[in-house]
């Protein structure tokens, strides 16, 4: 018998090996994009933070030691940041602490940033 072409069954598991494929490659693709997503969040809010420390540098204020909150708007959303001096071992130098957050009640913050005042 003279056999030029392929049976039923290999062309079955052909197509089941194809689709297991196809299947990865779309659970992969669909988790870049979700990934994707909060990438996008964390750089938002990481210039928010940085927008709010040169806000506060500007200003040329010696930080307290107590957390100050307040909201900014970026790219379509409210951000909610909070902001604190901090103590260091120099007595003309505060550390500033930003933390910023999508939700204000949120127990993580998607960015932080610190920097450095000297008293004016």
């Amino acid at each position: 018998m003279n056999c030029r072409g392929m049976t039923l069954l290999e062309v079955m598991v052909a197509l089941a090996i194809l689709a297991l494929a196809g299947l990865a490659v779309m659970k992969t693709s669909g988790e870049q994009v979700r990934n994707l997503n909060r990438l996008e969040q964390k750089q938002f809010a990481a210039w928010v933070a940085e927008n709010q420390l040169t806000q506060l540098r500007l200003q040329q204020v010696w930080p307290a030691e107590s957390w100050h909150h307040g909201s900014s708007a970026m790219a379509g959303q409210e951000w909610h940041w909070r902001w604190r001096g901090v103590a260091t071992s120099a007595p003309a130098l505060r550390a500033l602490e930003v933390e910023v957050r999508l939700a204000a009640d949120s127990e993580s913050a998607l960015a932080q940033v610190r920097g450095y005042q000297v008293r004016p």
